[in-house]
Protein backbone atom coordinates (compact mmCIF):
# COMPACT_ATOMS: atom_id res chain seq x y z
CA UNK A 1 0.00 0.00 0.00
CA UNK A 2 1.48 3.38 -0.89
CA UNK A 3 1.40 6.54 1.13
CA UNK A 4 -1.39 8.18 -0.83
CA UNK A 5 -3.61 5.10 -0.70
CA UNK A 6 -3.29 4.84 2.99
CA UNK A 7 -3.90 8.82 3.65
CA UNK A 8 -6.96 8.17 1.69
CA UNK A 9 -8.24 5.27 4.08
CA UNK A 10 -7.52 7.15 6.68
CA UNK A 11 -8.88 10.25 5.76
CA UNK A 12 -12.12 8.81 4.97
CA UNK A 13 -12.30 6.59 7.64
CA UNK A 14 -12.44 9.44 10.34
CA UNK A 15 -15.19 11.43 8.20
CA UNK A 16 -17.47 8.77 10.48
CA UNK A 17 -19.58 7.14 7.69
CA UNK A 18 -21.63 5.34 9.60
CA UNK A 19 -21.85 1.97 7.99
CA UNK A 20 -19.32 2.49 5.57
CA UNK A 21 -16.03 0.13 5.00
CA UNK A 22 -13.18 1.35 3.82
CA UNK A 23 -10.62 -0.54 2.90
CA UNK A 24 -7.42 -1.38 0.42
CA UNK A 25 -8.32 -3.35 -2.30
CA UNK A 26 -4.32 -4.21 -4.07
CA UNK A 27 -3.77 -0.36 -5.30
CA UNK A 28 -7.17 0.63 -5.38
CA UNK A 29 -9.61 1.18 -2.04
CA UNK A 30 -12.70 -0.47 -1.71
CA UNK A 31 -16.26 1.18 -0.17
CA UNK A 32 -18.68 -1.07 1.23
CA UNK A 33 -21.71 0.97 2.11
CA UNK A 34 -25.06 -0.14 3.28
CA UNK A 35 -27.38 -0.94 0.81
CA UNK A 36 -29.86 1.44 1.38
CA UNK A 37 -27.17 3.88 -0.16
CA UNK A 38 -28.39 5.63 -3.36
CA UNK A 39 -24.87 5.36 -5.98
CA UNK A 40 -26.49 7.95 -8.22
CA UNK A 41 -26.09 10.53 -5.46
CA UNK A 42 -22.65 9.29 -4.64
CA UNK A 43 -21.72 9.08 -8.13
CA UNK A 44 -23.06 12.33 -8.97
CA UNK A 45 -21.29 14.41 -6.27
CA UNK A 46 -17.84 12.85 -5.50
CA UNK A 47 -15.50 14.82 -7.68
CA UNK A 48 -16.35 17.90 -5.64
CA UNK A 49 -16.62 15.79 -2.51
CA UNK A 50 -13.16 14.04 -2.72
CA UNK A 51 -11.61 17.66 -4.08
CA UNK A 52 -12.50 19.27 -1.21
CA UNK A 53 -11.15 16.36 0.89
CA UNK A 54 -8.16 16.45 -0.92
CA UNK A 55 -6.77 19.52 0.47
CA UNK A 56 -6.26 17.77 3.82
CA UNK A 57 -3.72 14.83 1.87
CA UNK A 58 -0.57 16.44 1.70
CA UNK A 59 1.64 13.42 0.34
CA UNK A 60 2.20 13.53 -3.15
CA UNK A 61 -0.68 12.11 -5.41
CA UNK A 62 -0.64 8.98 -7.14
CA UNK A 63 -3.42 7.21 -9.53
CA UNK A 64 -6.47 5.85 -7.39
CA UNK A 65 -9.22 3.60 -8.24
CA UNK A 66 -12.26 3.93 -5.84
CA UNK A 67 -14.59 1.23 -6.23
CA UNK A 68 -18.18 1.82 -4.33
CA UNK A 69 -20.54 -0.97 -3.74
CA UNK A 70 -23.76 -0.70 -1.99
CA UNK A 71 -24.53 -4.80 -1.99
CA UNK A 72 -26.68 -4.55 -5.49
CA UNK A 73 -24.43 -2.46 -7.25
CA UNK A 74 -20.77 -0.83 -7.83
CA UNK A 75 -19.24 1.57 -9.39
CA UNK A 76 -15.64 3.11 -9.78
CA UNK A 77 -14.25 6.07 -10.16
CA UNK A 78 -10.36 6.85 -10.80
CA UNK A 79 -8.48 10.06 -8.80
CA UNK A 80 -5.68 11.25 -10.68
CA UNK A 81 -5.81 9.39 -14.00
CA UNK A 82 -2.69 8.14 -16.41
CA UNK A 83 -2.65 9.56 -19.81
CA UNK A 84 -3.76 6.34 -21.06
CA UNK A 85 -7.53 6.66 -19.24
CA UNK A 86 -7.65 10.35 -19.94
CA UNK A 87 -7.59 9.38 -23.97
CA UNK A 88 -10.97 7.40 -23.51
CA UNK A 89 -12.88 9.69 -22.05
Amino acid sequence: MNAYQQKWIDVLREAGLSGWEINASGDNIFVEMPRITDLKVIRDNLPETLGAISLDIMVPKERLKFIFHNGYEKFEFILNPNAEELDRE
